[in-house]
């Protein structure tokens, strides 16, 4: 079905806008509003039938429905003042009250006149069947070649890739194109810009699979169909004895790995935008850039990053996440002016983004991180970051900030294996300083002191200011009778954060077993903590 309106036409079956031939950027949620309000032109339509057709029944702010009229209006040259196409009626809803003409099938009507002409018709055919990218990162998983002439391993390749496909589904901020369109491109040779523009997606993930005896190799690469760059290739490769097995660990490998590279390109292309066109989900990406850095001052930049998003998006769950780890990351590394202010608010922050996204792997995760530190909710923390994990196995911040809350609650083995997965699931992650201290702490309180001091030393050689690295380094080397160089890091330690005593340990740290507290201490005070 075709709507013509003016000299804008809306494509219900490519969901694209177009003006005089040219596609209009809109996202999926104010399209599918916008042809809500189009096929029910007749009627008023109310904000709990916006609710159900464009939210699927979700709960959304006032301010989100307002935000998304207005896209509307944008979009098709209307404003709220003029309301010549979109009126809100008062108390109501909204109807669409612009002169209407269908196409469908070869054949026109207007609604409630005379038919549009043949020259209109050809003119609707001939426009370009590109879709309109989505506004969150998107990407589609085209089947893998198979290159090994063995018929009968066919259906792990797929297998593979629906696994990974399933895998990707799972991350919130990432539209996915489902495993029939994209098996659609099937023993077919593909254009990858051509993929991206018939499926609407910037990321084509591809890839191939070659059998030889017992072992199979797996190359997978990520590619931009926008300028057709490369951003990412990996090569996967392990023995068929447990072919099911075999098909997790190569899928979770895979997502594990593209996950933050995607992250990265989208952060990239944020900072390329001109401030003025930078919407919610932009400003949450450059706000997790500065998080990542982990220095005072990108902590402070993230923070406002993060409320200008939730100021766009008050139902951005992810950013609510954002903002409260900011007042953890602030809390862990002694830079809270006014502590119980600042952790009231980074405590309304997490249980605000855990009301929003109880289905956000990302929001539940930091959330659930941030309460464990500030509220001081250990389990409660853990049990967030568990469902996160479940909701999304392959996101490695869940793997290494739910042990860290391990470690503090005296899981060290159980934690230090989860560490290790996270690693794997991402090695050169931005935050791998973060998952270095959280090792060093793990291994700390498992009394394997040189240990944690080398895991200490790592994450200080990425993140110098890290106080918590600086006072298991001390710590560490006091137990271990390493006092000269244990003095050393003390003199360090009293530098970064001056107000540090043994006597207030227990309000820094959620150190759950007194045992543990007592060796922490034990060995600052060795090294000259004051009491």
């Amino acid at each position: 079905m075709q709507f013509m309106f003016g000299e804008y036409v809306l494509d219900q079956e490519r969901r694209e806008l177009t003006l005089r031939g040219q596609v209009v950027a809109v996202g999926p949620q104010v399209f599918d509003l916008l042809l809500h309000l189009v096929a029910h032109r007749n009627r008023v339509v109310s904000k709990d039938d916006l609710l159900e057709a464009v939210w699927s029944g979700r709960l959304v702010s006032e301010s989100t429905i307002t935000s998304h009229i207005n896209a509307v209006r944008k979009a098709i040259g209307d404003s709220g003042e003029e309301q010549r196409l979109v009126r809100t009626i008062a108390r109501k809803g909204f109807r669409f009250v612009g002169e209407i003409e269908v196409a469908e099938a070869g054949q026109t009507k207007q609604s409630g006149g005379p038919g549009a002409t043949e020259r209109t018709i050809e003119k609707l055919r001939e426009q370009p069947s590109a879709l309109v990218l989505p506004e969150k990162p998107s990407i589609t998983v085209l089947p893998f070649q198979h290159l090994s002439g063995d018929p009968e391993q066919e259906y792990f390749a797929d297998g593979v890739v629906e696994d990974i496909i399933t895998a990707l589904s799972r991350i919130r901020w990432l539209f996915v194109i489902a495993r029939n369109s994209s098996f659609t491109y099937k023993g077919r040779a593909v254009d990858v810009k051509e993929v991206g523009r018939e499926l609407g997606v910037r990321y084509v993930l591809e890839g191939s699979l070659r059998k030889a005896g017992n072992q199979v190799r797996i190359t997978g690469q990520l590619i931009d169909a926008t300028t057709g760059a490369h951003l990412w290739a990996e090569r996967f490769e392990g023995a068929l004895d447990n072919i099911f097995e075999l098909q997790d660990q190569i899928s979770a490998s895979v997502v594990g790995a593209i996950s933050p590279q995607l992250e990265r390109v989208e952060i990239e292309r944020a900072k390329r935008k001109p401030t003025e066109s930078l919407d919610a989900y932009d400003y949450y990406l450059r706000g997790m850039a500065k998080l990542h850095i982990g220095t005072r001052e990108a902590i402070e930049a993230a923070l406002t990053l993060f409320f200008k998003a939730i100021e766009l998006d008050p139902d951005f769950a992810s950013a609510y996440g954002g903002a409260a780890w900011c007042y953890f990351w602030r809390k862990l590394n002694g830079w809270m002016v006014d502590g119980p202010r600042e952790i009231a608010e980074g405590v309304r922050l997490a249980r605000l983004a855990v009301e929003l996204g109880r289905d956000d792997a990302v929001a539940l995760t930091r959330a659930g991180h941030a309460l464990g530190h500030l509220a001081g909710d250990l389990d409660g923390g853990i049990a967030l970051i568990d469902r996160a994990r479940l909701l999304n196995p392959n996101f490695a911040p869940a793997w290494y900030l739910g042990a860290a809350l391990r470690v503090f609650r005296g899981e060290t083995g159980g934690a230090i294996e989860d560490l290790a997965h996270a690693v794997r699931l991402s090695p050169l992650d931005p935050e791998m300083f973060r998952m270095e201290a959280a090792t060093s702490l793990a291994h700390f309180f498992d009394g394997r002191f040189d240990s944690a001091s080398a895991w200490a030393e790592k994450a200080l050689g990425n993140l110098p200011s890290l106080l918590v690295a600086v006072a298991l380094l001390t710590s560490s080397y006091a137990l271990a009778g390493r006092l000269e160089e244990a003095r050393q890091a003390m003199q360090r330690l009293r530098t970064l954060d001056p107000s540090l005593r043994i006597s207030n340990l227990k309000d820094w740290l959620p150190i759950h077993r007194p045992d543990d507290l007592a060796r922490f201490a034990d060995g600052l005070r060795r090294a000259g903590l004051p009491e």
